[in-house]
């Protein structure tokens, strides 16, 4: 895989895949510039080199067609472009499209040094469609392509598989130290690695735990991925688990090996929250109307320790629904038991990085991936579909 550095770029017009995808309020505001931030080394280095910076990403899922008016003024990247120009202190131009006469004009207009950024990919069906046409419009507004938007790497949209295969291509700087620090944390670890998965999506964090138990030396399950293997064991009464095959695999996980850890009591409430029913209990008396919030202080004390005796730990997916104040306290301890221990921490998934966010926590990680599923898919196959296509760019 070629680094930007690789490349000449000056005076080149050089397409850059960010990840621009932020976390809005419901009105549509930006609520986290993180992912921004993420993209600002690759973009800083381009500009130096003189080079005519043309940025795309996407943002958000937004509907297509007639009834997209509104996704289209919520999810512009509009927005976004006003912040990327106050965190690098010059002008972007922000065209509201991203092909067509109005952005070739544009770009044509462009002197080396100066950045564009083009409107939502994913307000053309192409772009999630992979379509050729698509991309080599996309291709034919630049000479170079550089990916840095690791977290739509597993994603095998037009704009991260196809285009890199019709432009020289390379890696930007953010892709490039996700790349490495995971695959230290795979292939190279300082030991004990001590792995922590929590959070909400079971189809594919179920299908990790397999890869994750061999990498690992120690597997910490938590959140709803915990509360399905509990229920699919029998040990918890609850629905936390449909029959098919996400339960097949639950099945077939191994209660009785040493390096998998699960909760052993918990902070449980009703399915309606009711404020006057919230209590400890451990996890095999768990009543059937009851649901788990949050990992209990047995657990929390369990997890410390072994956090305690690890030198590397990743992190994805909180513990409990932090979306609730009530159900933070798994999560809130966890994180601050890695930040004293001292060990190399990597963290990924965008619900445990907010979270870490709003209570000031997330620069004191070793590192924070932009990365959730991309991140996960990752630890098990060791590539992605974009990093493979710039691999095979000659």
């Amino acid at each position: 895989m070629k680094s930007i550095k690789d490349l000449q770029v000056a005076e080149k017009r050089v397409i850059v895949r960010c990840d621009f995808n932020v976390p809005l309020d419901k009105n549509g505001n930006i609520l986290d510039d993180f992912r921004i931030k993420q993209s600002l080394p690759t973009i800083s280095y381009l500009l130096q080199k003189k080079a005519k910076v043309i940025l795309i990403s996407h943002l958000g899922r937004p509907k297509i067609g007639f009834l997209a008016k509104a996704d289209k003024k919520r999810y512009s990247l509009a927005q976004v472009a006003e912040r990327l120009a106050y965190l690098l202190n010059k002008e972007v131009l922000f065209v509201r499209d991203c092909q067509g006469r109005k952005v070739k004009e544009a770009i044509d207009k462009m002197k080396g040094g100066e950045v564009v950024l083009l409107e939502n990919l994913r307000f053309y069906k192409g772009e999630e469609a992979d379509d050729e046409k698509f991309a080599k419009s996309l291709a034919s507004l630049g000479d170079i392509y550089i990916n840095d938007a690791f977290s739509v790497c597993h994603r095998e949209h037009a704009s991260i598989v196809s285009l890199p295969k019709l432009l020289p291509s390379a890696a930007g700087f953010s892709l490039e130290k996700e790349v490495k620090i995971l695959l230290d944390v795979i292939k190279k670890p300082k030991r004990p690695l001590v792995v922590i998965i929590g959070g909400k999506k079971l189809n594919t964090k179920i299908a990790v735990i397999k890869k994750l138990l061999e990498i690992s030396d120690h597997l910490l399950l938590g959140g709803q991925i915990a509360n399905a293997i509990l229920s699919g064991k029998g040990i918890v009464v609850g629905r936390f688990l449909e029959q098919g095959e996400l339960a097949k695999e639950v099945k077939a996980i191994q209660l009785t090996n040493p390096k998998l850890h699960l909760p052993v009591d918990a902070i449980v409430g009703l399915s309606n929250l009711d404020k006057g029913y919230i209590h400890k209990v451990a996890v095999g008396k768990v009543r059937s109307e009851e649901e788990i919030y949050d990992i209990g202080p047995e657990t929390i004390r369990i997890f410390s320790d072994i956090i305690n005796s690890g030198k590397t730990v990743l992190w994805n997916g909180p513990l409990g629904y932090v979306e609730d104040q009530r159900f933070v306290n798994g999560s809130f301890s966890i994180a601050d038991v890695i930040i004293r221990s001292g060990v190399f921490s990597v963290v990924g998934g965008g619900d445990t990085s907010a979270f870490l966010a709003k209570y000031g926590l997330r620069e004191r990680f070793s590192h924070v991936s932009t990365g959730g599923g991309a991140m996960l898919e990752f630890l098990v196959k060791e590539t992605l579909p974009g990093i493979e296509a710039l691999e095979q760019v000659k």
